[in-house]
């Protein structure tokens, strides 16, 4: 079968329906019998050039007020947990690396991170693409690029959040560019299209290598966990004595998007459209083969075939299916075990990678972090359908959040969960949407299973409602508050005028523990004791080429 390796194409349709291989094994494959699972954890560089001390900041030539607002806000980070003081974290541009590996646009990010730097801002978080990074082979890392960055965002004082980014981006919501996987992993998946996750029409969806075959030597002789290990262990060897300092944080990709979960909902040719319930995943041979040995396992060979064959299309809503409606096979028993079965394989999927991240990235001093997806409409329905299709068994009588939890807290991860920024009178009543109900329930798992929780917006917002509610989110007692907060993202609107004072002021009432006045904040102040705004006035008299990050 021949596969387009076009990014912007995020689905193939399938050729040859006997062409097999996506996700476990050549044509020699084996499973055990497998057991129901249950979950119960408890909870060189060549840089060395770049000399780094956790004391220096970037301080402008001149103006005393400046740098002594600059020293009164110096933040630490990660917090203390009795500490209210949240960091805020700004995401960099998509194509903050180029194709060819080097650092884009140096002089505009330059005078971006002195701007973020005196909104009072902890620090940036970029992606570290597995397709840009091992595009030439199999273990031929190019980190040129980010060593640029690292030196840049260590001379201006900040803190770095990188993210180990397995995924393909393009396809999805807010990607504004294309980066595919690696070309000789595109190459062995136009050999085995069963290594990319597949539906029940036999779309491939090359997003994302399919967790099925984590195991399984497919890509030259490694499996994708020992690819993705290789991958992290080279930025350890490569940036050793700046993970734990400037590099703040390490977020592992997890799946489409970076987020735990499976690619259900793929925006790219129309192929699903919001609020539809998307769709299972788990056609591909390896996942279709795991499916046939759990129910083996259990002694309901007839329910392994397949998944679930009422379980509608992408855009269906709930009531058009006899899976997803109110009393519907979701609730059998059928769909208790196809449930336990596909969420199981994305929990051991998280449990394999995470497991492989901490034994690279232990004693570095980083933080370890992994990204759950907020798939909030449907959220009020009994079924929960397009979390069900995502591989979160959540439901009316089922809680899947605390089991993603407290097997992030077996690893001591953070999990960073998005939508903190909606509301749900903002959502279209037919969506049945709530994405502040879904918030509460992912802030009380992570309470009770003792893991600590960082937040993301959803979306673009600049306006005050969606700083207030992450604000609100944060000092809400419904379970956890968040020790990091990463929004999402840099780019030219940002810096425009309105956008960047309520930047400016959510920074603030963060760092205040959300119980700082949403006074209006001063253009000019040199004493120190407010944000210093004028300092970011005269970043804006810088030309527009140097500011446009598009």
């Amino acid at each position: 079968m021949e596969l387009t390796l076009n990014s912007s194409s995020s689905l193939i349709k399938r050729k040859d329906t006997k062409s097999s291989r996506n996700h476990e094994s050549s044509s020699n494959m084996s499973f055990a019998k497998m057991k129901p699972p249950t979950y119960q954890f408890q909870a060189k560089s060549s840089v060395k050039e770049m000399k780094f001390t956790h004391e220096k900041t970037f301080k402008p030539e001149g103006e005393e007020a400046t740098q002594r607002w600059e020293k009164l806000h110096v933040l630490s980070y990660p917090h203390p947990k009795n500490d209210s003081s949240v960091p805020v974290f700004v995401m960099l541009p998509l194509d903050t690396v180029t194709v060819s590996g080097h650092l884009n646009k140096p002089r505009a990010m330059n005078a971006s991170l002195m701007a973020l730097k005196g909104a009072g801002v902890e620090g940036v978080m970029v992606d570290a693409w597995w397709g840009l990074v091992e595009k030439d082979g199999p273990m031929k890392y190019n980190w040129e690029g980010y060593a640029e960055l690292i030196q840049m965002v260590q001379k201006h004082g900040l803190k770095l959040q990188v993210v180990m980014s397995f995924h393909q981006c393009g396809g999805n919501v807010g990607d504004s560019c294309s980066i595919p996987l690696p070309p000789w992993v595109l190459e062995e998946i136009s050999k085995n299209p069963d290594l990319v996750y597949t539906d029940k029409s036999g779309r491939r969806n090359p997003e994302y290598i399919s967790l099925g075959c984590d195991s399984v030597p497919v890509l030259r002789g490694r499996t994708p966990i020992q690819v993705y290990s290789d991958f992290m262990r080279s930025f350890r060897e490569r940036f050793d004595h700046y993970i734990g300092g400037v590099i703040a944080e390490i977020q592992v990709g997890m799946g489409p998007c970076g987020e735990l979960r499976y690619p259900s909902y793929p925006e790219s040719n129309g192929t699903w459209r919001f609020p539809g319930i998307g769709e299972f995943q788990c056609y591909d041979k390896y996942m279709r083969s795991s499916l046939q040995a759990y129910a083996e396992s259990i002694g309901k060979t007839n329910w392994g075939t397949s998944g679930p064959h009422d379980a509608g299309e992408y855009k269906n809503l709930p009531e058009d299916t006899e899976f997803f409606r109110r009393d519907g096979t979701w609730n059998s028993e059928y769909g208790k075990f196809f449930m336990e079965w596909y969420s199981g394989k994305l929990l051991e999927h998280g449990d394999r990678l995470l497991a492989s991240a901490k034994g690279v990235f232990q004693g570095t001093g980083a933080k370890l972090s992994g990204k759950v997806a907020g798939i909030h409409w449907h959220y009020n329905t009994r079924s929960h359908a397009a979390e069900l299709t995502a591989g979160y068994y959540n439901t009316r009588n089922h809680d899947g959040y605390l089991p993603i939890a407290k097997m992030f807290n077996k690893h001591g991860v953070v999990l960073n969960f998005t939508c903190m920024e909606m509301r749900d009178g903002e959502q279209p009543e037919h969506a049945n949407c709530s994405p502040e109900g879904l918030v509460k329930q992912v802030q009380s798992a992570t309470r009770q299973a003792g893991t600590e929780l960082a937040g993301e917006n959803a979306l673009e917002r600049y306006d005050s409602s969606a700083f207030g509610q992450v604000v609100a989110t944060n000092r809400s007692d419904s379970g956890n508050g968040l020790t990091a907060f990463t929004y999402l993202r840099m780019n030219k609107r940002l810096f425009e005028g309105q956008n960047w004072q309520q930047l400016v002021e959510f920074v603030k009432n963060m760092k205040e523990g959300g119980d700082g006045s949403r006074r209006q904040l001063s253009e000019e102040d040199t004493t120190g004791s407010d944000l210093y705004v004028g300092f970011v006035r005269r970043s804006r008299r810088i030309s527009e080429e140097e500011a446009s990050l598009v």
